[in-house]
């Protein structure tokens, strides 16, 4: 799969993340299959942001922190916009990460 294939493949599955909830770079990656890494979806992450369906404020690290905000037009951007989707941040990090936290799989499991 070519670059601009796992990017966009990386955006369809970001725009299904429910509002309030939030979903990891390597979970987005291990969907997106063979060749994909959490790191090409940081990338496809920074590269989004003059694509405004696609939410990557709800792409965080695999611990809850928001290692992408300094991609964004503020520092505080980011955590603003999870912030007003009712997501507790404490320390650049989600307070309730697992309770927050969307997998994909669950979509498989609703079909």
């Amino acid at each position: 799969m070519d670059t601009l294939a796992q990017y966009q493949a990386i955006y369809d599955i970001v725009r299904l993340i429910p509002h309030g909830r939030v979903c990891s770079y390597g979970v987005i990656a291990k969907c997106v299959g063979y060749g994909c890494t959490a790191r090409i979806v940081g990338r496809a992450m920074s590269a989004c942001h003059n694509l405004p369906d696609v939410p990557a404020h709800r792409v965080v690290n695999s611990t809850g922190k928001l290692t992408g905000r300094f991609h964004f037009a503020t520092p505080t951007e980011m955590e603003d916009l999870l912030k007003a989707e009712g997501i507790s941040i404490k320390n650049d990090k989600i307070a309730d990460f697992k309770a927050v936290f969307w997998d994909p799989d669950t979509l498989a499991a609703e079909f």
